[in-house]
């Protein structure tokens, strides 16, 4: 007999997938954002911007956690889009992520949405 309840527990290695909707990016992450990964998040979120403005939708619906680490990187990138009169949005962040994005007051920072067609067309 398989256990598909304790591989399901188990944090996988965080992927990142890029896709573009009319030319936005969007980074579509999934697994644990923590100290270990932070540079591979930062480059991913900071090299997938040809546009100017630098506008970029990041999908953290596949974050199962995500540390101060990933908070620092989403403020730096932040910070590099919008210095570039561009923006980034979250969409879809699970309830564990979005109740640290929002204790940290992340969300009154960069703009979060329930899902990346909404952070799109917004």
């Amino acid at each position: 007999m398989t256990d598909t309840h304790g591989e399901a527990r188990r944090p996988g290695p965080l992927s990142i997938g890029h896709t573009a909707v009319d030319g936005i990016p969007v980074v579509t992450v999934r697994g644990e954002i923590d100290h270990p990964v932070k540079d591979k998040l930062s480059e991913a979120l900071l090299s997938c911007n040809g546009a100017t403005p630098p506008r970029t939708v990041l999908d953290l619906s596949g974050v199962t956690f995500m540390d101060s680490s990933g908070i620092n990187v989403l403020i730096a990138a932040h910070r590099s889009m919008s210095d570039a009169h561009g923006w980034l949005r979250l969409a879809g962040p699970q309830a564990s992520v979005l109740r640290l994005i929002e204790l940290v007051g992340l969300d009154q920072v960069i703009a979060c949405y329930p899902t990346v067609e909404q952070a799109l067309t917004d």
